[in-house]
């Protein structure tokens, strides 16, 4: 079975389908407003408030599960990730820095690496952009 896949230029959806839903919400907003004529009826301009506030709610919420909440188990990952480092760990800064943990220093957070023979670096634990090896285990 093949599976559909919409894709737009320049968005960079990992998931497109999600833009097709966009469209299909905009075309059904149109047909609510189209078939309501733009008159309020008797008691209808506090529905007519409701309708014209409902697409920015529901994109509101379509934008909390498209980007807000996968950014926060991202960086909740990251800092798990940054809170399991131990002394022997290979890791990778964001500056692309390849280097194995030697010392921790937990008061100020800051790990000193070993870059090279006889050549150790200190950079801050929030540097870390991923763990390589973890004490003789590839990841």
């Amino acid at each position: 079975m093949e599976r559909l896949a919409f894709r737009v230029p320049g968005f960079g959806f990992k998931k497109s389908w999600m833009y097709f839903l966009f469209l299909i919400f905009g075309v059904l907003v149109e047909e609510a407003f189209a078939l309501g004529g733009g008159q309020p009826g008797p008691g209808g301009e506090q529905s007519s408030m409701m309708l014209q506030m409902m697409p920015f709610v529901l994109m509101f919420v379509v934008m909390y599960f498209l980007i807000i909440r996968p950014q926060h188990k991202k960086q909740k990952d990251h800092q798990t990730m940054i809170d399991s480092i131990q002394k022997g760990d290979r890791v990778v800064t964001s500056g692309g820095v390849h280097g194995t943990v030697t010392r921790i220093k937990e008061k100020d957070a800051i790990l000193v690496m070993q870059v090279a023979k006889d050549v150790q670096i200190e950079v801050s634990r929030g540097s870390v952009s991923r763990v390589v090896e973890t004490k003789g285990k590839k990841k």
